[in-house]
């Protein structure tokens, strides 16, 4: 099957600000779908929080031309899709608008993971501000994407964020980066095990839950307990909170 991944979306912003035009178009030639892991691969349940119609109907059919994707929930503010979380109804993965109305995006992540810990977040935006990024990655995001992304980056995004991964465009990641940098080191001691802190520093260099066992000859359960006890030391709730506060304080 071959799947039209070679969407990408362009938008015009006014007065420096991060407000969208509906200039969105489509172009270059039709790619062919990425490797799926294995015939029968579950959903991945992706929940679109995007105000600008245009960019969530382009961003909904490219998702839906990929097999072991399925994006049936989109909503054009946060309150409506936490509405939807009241419910019950739990998403794998969010796209989230960091500029949203009503209630922004920022916010939007600390109410989502109050209510769906388990669910990866990737914020989407228009430009790489540091403010927002820090932000929403402290408050609980698992990744950042910019809009101008060709889709089928956001689809690996997607698969990334769902195997653990914490997926941003070099622009963000250099942005996160340089935040960080210039924040001072924290005095606190979390108690961290040698253990513990080497895991953290796998995490921080990009390596997920199946590379950190092999790299230390570890059970993939037995990392995840040592990350668990991360988690709890450092009062984070994702992988992502983690990383951020390591770089934050300067935890090694």
């Amino acid at each position: 099957m071959v799947l039209n991944y070679g969407e990408k979306f362009v938008y015009e912003t006014t007065n420096n600000m991060m407000q969208e035009d509906a200039a969105i178009k489509t172009f270059m030639k039709p790619q062919k779908s990425p490797p799926v892991s294995g015939e029968g691969q579950p959903l991945i349940n992706v929940w679109l929080v995007e105000d600008n119609e245009t960019f969530r109907n382009t961003v909904a059919r490219a998702l839906a031309r990929v097999p072991f994707l399925k994006c049936a929930h989109r909503y054009p503010n946060a309150e409506e899709a936490l509405e939807a979380l009241e419910e019950g109804v739990l998403p794998d993965v969010v796209l989230l608008d960091v500029e949203l109305p009503g209630m922004n995006g920022v916010e939007a992540v600390k109410r989502i993971k109050s209510l769906a810990p388990a669910t990866d977040i990737i914020m989407l935006t228009v430009v790489d501000s540091h403010d927002k990024i820090f932000k929403a990655i402290c408050a609980g995001a698992s990744g950042y994407l910019l809009k101008t992304s060709p889709a089928e980056n956001l689809v690996e995004a997607i698969r990334e964020v769902h195997g653990g991964g914490a997926p941003m465009t070099p622009q963000v990641a250099r942005s996160v980066l340089e935040m960080f940098s210039r924040l001072p080191a924290s005095q606190e001691d979390y108690k961290l095990t040698e253990r513990e802190q080497g895991i953290l520093e796998l995490m921080v260099s990009g390596l997920i839950k199946k590379e950190i066992a092999d790299k230390l000859n570890l059970s993939y359960h037995t990392v995840d307990t040592h990350l668990r006890n991360i988690y709890t030391k450092l009062h984070v709730h994702t992988r992502t909170g983690a990383v951020a506060k390591a770089l934050k304080e300067r935890l090694f």
